[in-house]
């Protein structure tokens, strides 16, 4: 005697209720060979569907052993499970179960994606299946578009996509009128005898009646196991053709994968509103983490700006201990000859002896308090001053003492108040003269302070106005590539040698820099800090409405779990509907952020803010890591669903 296709031995399936149990199947011993039309029957709630679900691997058995084609289905695992469903069982429910986004075709060939099918062939085989179903016209139509008997007729053809060797309907008739059922039960009986393993379960006798064999159950329990004398056995060996199985497994993993893609796209489409509100939080925490960076940036490079206008590559050096020592007055060691010696090293870039004065300066019946400020030629360059008029003095005319004299612009306005240009022009400091020959651009670091300032090469200063040879202090600046605190350590050591005492001290603006930096570095990593809890709070709203996604679409999941997808197809296509939430989140905020930057260009000609790739990367980085984080605890809830409780749900 061959052995069967289908056996279940002392089966039985138990339920929780309350504090105890229900058995809804109790001891069943069922034999079924290949190729028979059997009808399990019984009244609602016998336990025919849970029978039918048992011997579709969508559930499983409390006790006792079930096996398939000799093969023990309760040693399986559920991706093994999955593989039987997918390989072996095809199903028409009552209700149909048939994808809503999907047209026909593609409801048809969706066992055939998760079986790695090439698209060719499946789409080729679909096609096939509806024409042969008398569905030919109605291949890229809705399931809302078909009627009943149409969907029935689709789910037949699915059932049959991977080959359906046996094929389950679950009162296939159930909700279709006469006509329809009876041309369903038409199709049924061609099937079987063409070949395929055919298990009604129905409550109504009419349909059962159609079968070779009628198994009758009640209460959980096989009453009758009966052949029906008026339904001779057909069956053929002939099975089927399958569509061909793609090349590699690369291939199929591609195809599963772009199933999952274009899932997830169908299901944000259909929940725009819904999908957006979770965006939301995600676009608001990167346009946030991305423009606290760029504002940050902006405000250090402008920060950094405005302080190398005050000269954060300069250092001063001032007699005395520090600012305010009494004794600084007394000191007189600091002299022009230190400024030539430090002019030399190769650490320096450029220095000026300074001295100066206060005095009233006059230009015909003009006068202003001013400041006369001996200089050497290298203090333009030092303090980042340019010229606007005329021209800076150079190293002859402080050889020579020329009485040349070069303007700030605030006694430029003080004396030449009528905006005509004052080269050339001969004004009075205190009672020597000098010639104008230069005016400065305006300052914005703030050296001049609020007097008039007025420049003199040091040594015509010193001889004509001053009338001392020791210096109020010498301005050193920095050679490029050269770090701040090394230059200003080589001074120290070179005075000091000079000097046989350290009877001076330095004053190193980069100090300052550091300190303005590292005050910047915090300010931004407090709003990227907040940024950040703006995105896990978005990602937890991600999570939230993904969960809910999982629960409105549970019915989507058993269907494709009855088709024969892997925990991991549905775990794949939940995690990539999240992270898609997430990118597209991402590269709105992105937008946003850089709009907000081309707002800020447009209204501001002084600030900038600065995007940098990093902080791109940073962004679509952590859309990523939140779609994946938030979204794989309701993926695996998703994947983790048992097929049967989820086909259930409405």
């Amino acid at each position: 005697m061959d052995s069967p296709l289908l056996q279940l031995t002392d089966l039985r399936r138990e339920f929780p209720a309350g504090e105890g149990t229900i058995a809804a199947l109790r001891n069943i011993d069922l034999r079924i060979d290949a190729g028979e039309l059997v009808a399990i029957v019984g009244a609602s709630g016998s336990g025919k569907s849970t029978l039918m679900n048992i011997l579709g691997c969508l559930d499983r058995p409390t006790e006792g052993r079930y096996l398939f084609a000799g093969r023990d289905v309760g040693a399986l695992e559920a991706n093994d499970l999955a593989a039987l469903r997918r390989e072996h069982f095809g199903f028409v429910f009552q209700r149909y179960h048939l994808l809503a986004d999907l047209t026909a075709i593609e409801n048809t060939s969706l066992p055939a994606i998760y079986s790695g099918h090439a698209p060719t062939a499946r789409h080729k085989r679909a096609r096939a299946l509806l024409e042969r179903l008398g569905l030919a016209d109605r291949l890229h139509h809705r399931p809302s578009q078909l009627s009943g008997g149409q969907q029935q007729r689709v789910a037949i053809a699915r059932a049959l996509m991977n080959g359906g060797g046996v094929i389950l309907a679950d009162e296939p008739t159930g909700a279709l009128d006469a006509a329809s059922g009876e041309e369903v039960m038409r199709i049924l009986r061609e099937l079987n005898a063409e070949g395929h393993t055919v298990i009604i379960v129905t409550h109504d006798m009419s349909v059962a009646a159609h079968a070779q064999r009628i198994v009758e159950i009640s209460d959980g329990a096989i009453v009758a196991d009966r052949r029906n004398s008026s339904r001779s056995r057909r069956a053929s060996s002939h099975q089927p053709a399958s569509p061909q199985v793609a090349h590699s497994r690369l291939r199929a993993s591609v195809a599963r994968f772009g199933e999952a893609l274009r899932m997830a796209l169908l299901a944000m489409a259909a929940h725009r509103l819904r999908t957006f509100l979770t965006m939301l939080g995600i676009i608001i925490g990167i346009s946030s983490v991305v423009s606290v960076v760029a504002l940050g940036k902006g405000a250090q490079a402008r920060v950094m700006a405005q302080i190398g206008e005050l000269g954060t590559i300069t250092m001063d050096v001032f007699p005395g201990s520090w600012f305010g020592d009494s004794r600084a007055a007394q000191i007189q060691t600091l002299v022009e000859a230190d400024a030539r010696a430090l002019a030399g090293q190769a650490y320096v870039d450029s220095v000026s002896a300074n001295l100066s004065t206060d005095l009233t300066a006059r230009y015909r019946n003009r006068t202003a308090d001013a400041q006369a400020r001996g200089v050497g030629p290298g203090y333009f360059r030092a303090r980042g001053l340019r010229v606007a008029q005329g021209a800076l003095f150079d190293e002859s005319a402080d050889r020579e003492m020329r009485q040349a004299a070069v303007l700030d612009e605030k006694a430029r306005k003080a004396l030449f108040p009528d905006e005509r240009s004052p080269i050339g022009e001969t004004i009075l400091l205190g009672a020597v003269p000098v010639r104008v020959v230069g005016v400065l651009q305006p300052e914005t670091g703030g050296f001049s302070g609020p007097t008039p300032g007025i420049y003199l090469p040091y040594r015509t200063a010193a001889t004509r106005l001053v009338g001392k040879s020791h210096l109020e202090n010498i301005i050193v600046r920095v050679a490029a590539d050269v770090p701040s605190a090394a230059a200003e350590q080589a001074v120290e050591r070179l005075l000091v040698q000079r000097h046989r005492i350290k009877d001076f001290y330095i004053h190193n603006p980069d100090q300052f820099r550091r300190a303005m930096t590292q005050a910047n570095a915090t300010l931004t990593l407090l709003g990227s800090a907040i940024a950040v809890i703006a995105l896990v709070v978005g990602g937890i709203g991600v999570m939230n409405i993904m969960m809910v996604s999982v629960n409105e679409r549970t019915r989507e999941i058993g269907i494709r779990m009855a088709a024969g997808a892997r925990q991991s197809d549905i775990l794949q296509q939940f995690m990539i509907e999240a992270v898609l939430v997430c990118l597209t989140g991402g590269i709105i905020g992105l937008a946003l952020a850089l709009a907000l930057g081309l707002v800020v260009a447009l209204l501001s000609t002084e600030f900038q803010m600065i995007f940098s790739l990093p902080s791109f990367f940073l962004a679509f980085a952590c859309s990523t890591a939140i779609g994946i984080l938030f979204g794989f605890l309701p993926a695996r809830s998703a994947a983790r669903l048992d097929p049967v409780v989820a086909l259930a749900r409405d």
